[in-house]
């Protein structure tokens, strides 16, 4: 665990420069009736970056994220991606745009081979007549790109591309849902609890995966409960909490005991960015918001 900052030291994030940020949201809102999901939430995330998201269940991550990926449309608020105001009518849209997103459900068909499942709602069909007419798709094509995406992200775990998926590791598993998302993820990667149902090793290999994505200069937002990890591989943190977004600190400038404070509502940041107490007379008390029908627990 780092050491706690002093006093007089800064757990606010340094501000970035704006030709670094990928993706910036500002005042999201969104109300399901009397209930607010997102309450004027701000998100920003720099190029080659891993963006921790973290906070209690119910704080409304889940919402957010489902708002910068198309699934969900926000009341609103803005998104810009790469400077440029964005509206997402739906995932579809996001896609097209590079942004993907890996779910703790994987969204993999475990009856189709890997090499399938890496194109999977984007197949490469055969040239001519064939691919047009006969919608014959082009197998060699897919898996020979998909051996290459792999073997660029150093899966090592996966030897036959044409192994049924059904049949890999939970790890495995994994690795082929982040190996497509950085196969078109060119802007922005978002994963859910990428390591919630894995073992240590696995958790291993989906972390060594995250660090080769931002080599290559793609940001990643992280979504995890996992306080050590978020620690060991995250550049800043963004925590949420009753909506929105509560503070961004760094690793290095904060402890996870910190975070947990703030989290909880235990600590809030201060005018001057530095970690207070959080009182009555500094913070009134906030009315959690329910959650959701649409809010998965988080």
């Amino acid at each position: 665990m780092n050491q706690p900052p002093s006093d007089a030291a800064s757990a606010q994030a340094p501000a970035p420069h704006t030709a670094d940020v990928v993706m910036r949201a500002s005042g999201l809102v969104k109300r399901y009736g009397n209930v607010v999901a997102i309450g004027e939430s701000d998100f920003e995330i720099r190029a080659g970056e891993v963006l921790a998201v973290v906070g209690d269940n119910g704080a409304g991550k889940s919402s957010l994220i489902k708002a910068l990926s198309g699934a969900l449309a926000p009341d609103a608020g803005t998104i810009e991606l790469d400077g440029r105001p964005v509206h997402f009518h739906g995932p579809r849209d996001a896609r097209a745009a590079g942004i993907e997103t890996v779910y703790q459900t994987l969204a993999v068909a475990p009856q189709m081979d890997i090499a399938t499942n890496l194109f999977l709602g984007r197949p490469l069909r055969r040239e001519g007549f064939l691919g047009s007419g006969l919608r014959m798709l082009d197998h060699k094509k897919m898996r020979n790109q998909a051996a290459e995406q792999l073997d660029r992200l150093g899966i090592a775990t996966i030897q036959d591309i044409t192994q049924l998926v059904g049949t890999l590791s939970g790890g495995q598993r994994q690795a082929v849902a982040v190996a497509r998302a950085a196969m078109f993820g060119t802007r922005l990667i978002i994963m859910d609890e990428p390591t919630a149902a894995l073992g240590v090793r696995e958790s291993r290999q989906v972390l060594d995966l995250i660090a080769r994505i931002r080599e290559r200069g793609v940001p990643v937002v992280l979504i995890s409960h996992d306080m050590p990890q978020v620690f060991e591989i995250a550049d800043r943190i963004h925590v949420h909490r009753l909506g929105r977004r509560a503070a961004v600190v760094t690793p290095k400038t904060c402890t996870m005991t910190e975070v947990v404070g703030l989290m909880t509502g235990a600590l809030r940041m201060g005018a001057d960015g530095t970690l207070v107490e959080s009182t009555t007379q500094h913070m009134p008390e906030e009315k959690p918001a329910s959650r959701h029908p649409s809010e998965s627990p988080e």
